[in-house]
């Protein structure tokens, strides 16, 4: 059974940073590829980045791109999503899956406000 955890939320102002890392199991993690998305109050889950098993080509959201940077450790099994000069329109619960799975973890909340 894949399980995600995902942790590094937190409140921060705009044009600050957070880092968010998501612990990966219950499958050959290496082979994955892997995604993050959002889910803003009253919204849509939105794709924000992924990443192929390699780490060799990453896509993202044009709302984020540029500021936003997803990255992965195959010999931790973990991926994550550097965000910068956030923006209160970036607050949102943030998940991490395997891009072709699909199991979600509990996510984790990202709030950005003055």
């Amino acid at each position: 059974q894949e399980h995600f955890v995902e942790s590094g939320g937190g409140w921060v102002q705009p044009g600050g940073s957070l880092r968010l890392s998501c612990a990966a199991s219950g499958f050959t993690f290496r082979f994955n590829a892997m995604s993050w998305y959002r889910q803003a109050p009253g919204k849509e889950r939105e794709l924000v980045a992924s990443i192929t098993a390699t780490g060799g080509i990453r896509n993202y959201a044009d709302s984020v791109k540029g500021r936003f940077s997803i990255s992965r450790d195959n010999a931790k099994n973990t991926v994550s999503l550097q965000m910068n000069s956030l923006k209160p329109e970036d607050t949102a619960v943030y998940y991490c899956k395997r891009t072709m799975g699909n199991n979600w973890g509990q996510g984790t909340q990202v709030t950005v406000s003055s």
